[in-house]
């Protein structure tokens, strides 16, 4: 499984964004997916997240400005950013939980990231 995210890029102080992160692959199935961001020096930390069946999670500090959500059919996910502010600066990641089941019965189960896209926020 591979994941591809785009999105990212210079918005202004109370501005919009939308990420997008799809999978591809072979054999595969995706479960939970979800976005983490990670500054320069920290860690990586939880931003929103979604189960196969909907169910949100999201960060205190997005909650309210920030949507996740995911097109099934077509394994990707979303996080619509809106009233940006300067402190959501931060190199942004998506995630995936994955099964791989092939032909010859070996089954493969874990956890993929995406590349990072950048989100900077002007103030």
């Amino acid at each position: 499984v591979q994941l591809q995210a785009s999105g990212g890029g210079l918005v202004q102080a109370g501005g919009s964004l939308r990420l997008s992160c799809a999978a591809s692959g072979s054999h595969f199935s995706i479960n939970d997916m979800g976005w983490y961001r990670q500054a320069p020096g920290k860690e990586r930390e939880l931003v929103a997240a979604i189960t196969t069946s909907g169910r949100t999670n999201y960060a205190d500090s997005v909650k309210g400005r920030f949507t996740i959500s995911r097109d099934s059919a077509k394994n990707t996910v979303y996080l619509q950013m809106n009233s940006l502010k300067p402190e959501d600066t931060d190199v942004y990641y998506c995630n995936a939980d994955y099964v791989e089941n092939y032909p010859d019965g070996t089954v493969v189960v874990g956890r993929k990231w995406g590349q990072g896209t950048l989100v900077t926020v002007s103030s």
